[in-house]
């Protein structure tokens, strides 16, 4: 076996049932099953109330509140449907909006990122795909900021992951989807369109959680799903050059209190090698 491979699969059941699934070729199945157990998984649903909450707070602080705990819980591994019908009865308003805040004020960003987690856990948030839809910008994209004439890559693809799994079987996601697409590709994931510069250095330091931060190598991982393009390969490029002796290091840590650290900045990061391998063995057909 590889050893970084080996390597991976010597960590956290959260990480193992990923290398089993995307480069071994296994089902995964049973080493999920761990996660809620075990490591990373089980430290986190230590801190969960019994209603399905965390306890402080819906959406703040981050990130130890009940929004981004659950989100970190499910890209473990764990769907924990009641924690998301718990948040879908505290903010999700008639039109499909979803909102936490005192002030009810709705973000695309969030209703989008909480969409992600309603279909992960296979609960249904109606009217919400519609409300995305007519959020949409001219350009192809999306942005939480009214005023914007821009599209953000933040809500873009934090919308697009949302819509991913919706487009097999919905016109009006897989139409949305195939704008939200050619607005990234457009910019090659992360360079301007107009002069051809890195929009942000953080998009090319690589990150876990990203939460709704986006970067390459997330918006790498997502492609996954979809058809290579061409105008791809500045931002894969980018990604190999990232290699040290087989493995991506974790550069980049977003500011905030966690319920734990599950890697350290600048040092081999399995998770940024999980997903980097999984992007490159996709690229390679």
């Amino acid at each position: 076996m590889d050893e970084v491979v080996a390597w991976l699969l010597d960590g956290d059941p959260a990480i193992r049932w990923q290398v089993e699934r995307d480069l071994l070729g296994q089902s995964g199945t049973e080493t999920r099953r761990l996660v809620a157990s075990q490591g990373w998984g089980a430290q986190l649903l230590s801190h969960r109330q019994p209603d399905g909450s965390w306890p402080h707070g819906w959406y703040d602080p981050k990130w130890t509140s009940t929004f981004y705990s659950l989100m970190l819980l499910q890209q473990l591994g764990v769907p924990a449907p009641e924690s998301v019908e718990l948040l879908l009865a505290e903010g999700l308003r008639n039109d499909g909006e979803f909102a936490l805040w005192p002030s009810g004020r709705p973000d695309v960003c969030v209703t989008a990122m909480m969409l992600t987690m309603a279909n992960e856990a296979d609960v249904n948030m109606p009217g919400t795909l519609h409300h995305l839809v007519t959020q949409q910008m001219p350009d192809g994209g999306w942005n939480c900021r009214k005023d914007a004439t821009h599209a953000s890559f933040h809500t873009t693809l934090s919308t697009l992951e949302a819509l991913a799994p919706l487009e097999g079987h919905d016109s009006q996601a897989r139409g949305a989807g195939d704008r939200g697409r050619e607005f990234l590709l457009a910019h090659h994931l992360y360079r301007s369109h107009r002069t051809g510069r890195v929009v942000r250095d953080t998009f090319t330091r690589f990150s876990f959680p990203c939460y709704w931060y986006f970067d390459v190598l997330r918006g790498l991982d997502y492609w996954r799903g979809f058809t290579y393009d061409p105008r791809l390969d500045d931002a894969l490029g980018l990604l190999a050059g990232k290699r040290r002796k087989g493995t991506w290091t974790l550069q980049n840590k977003h500011p905030g209190r966690t319920w734990f650290d599950m890697e350290t900045p600048g040092r081999p990061s399995r998770w940024n090698t999980l997903r980097a391998l999984r992007v490159l063995r996709w690229a390679r057909g």
